[in-house]
């Protein structure tokens, strides 16, 4: 059961009706901020059903919840977009041009790790649904020089 107030979980044609006896008895200042507050709805859903219940919302204040309401979501895109970016960044955090992932360096100070290549034929055996490594990716399995490691076959 939700803790939420029957009056903020109303669908729009339910709240109109349930407006029509709360507004008489409302005190505040403002009747769109305590519209917004009292049934949990954005500042232009107020408005608009205000509107709807015949009362009038000043021109200008309107217009200013508008361009409020641009700005909100023009940072919020521009939030998410900065939050993406910062995800992609950390995602190829230790690669370069060669490598994927770079796990490490050589004492020479050459990168080892996966390479673009191998990652690419990764993803493109689990985009097919294939559940083994494609034999490109790890070399022919089939040739003599092959050595199982699960053997009890080892040449040492």
């Amino acid at each position: 059961m939700s803790t939420t107030p029957k009056r903020k979980r109303l669908k729009r044609k339910n709240r109109l009706q349930v407006a029509k006896k709360w507004i008489p008895t409302y005190n505040g200042k403002n009747l769109v901020k305590g519209y917004r507050r009292w049934f949990g709805v954005s500042l232009l859903c107020a408005i608009k059903e205000i509107e709807i219940l015949g009362y009038k919302v000043d021109a200008e204040y309107k217009k200013q919840i508008i361009e409020l309401e641009k700005m909100k979501q023009k940072k919020a895109e521009k939030k998410r977009k900065m939050e993406k970016e910062q995800r992609n960044s950390e995602e190829y955090y230790d690669s370069d041009e060669t490598y994927y992932f770079i796990a490490g360096y050589t004492s020479g100070g050459v990168p080892y790790g996966v390479t673009w290549e191998q990652y690419n034929n990764e993803t493109q055996c689990e985009k097919r649904g294939e559940k083994e490594r494609s034999s490109e990716y790890l070399g022919d399995t089939k040739s003599d020089d092959h050595i199982d490691l699960f053997s009890d076959d080892i040449p040492f």
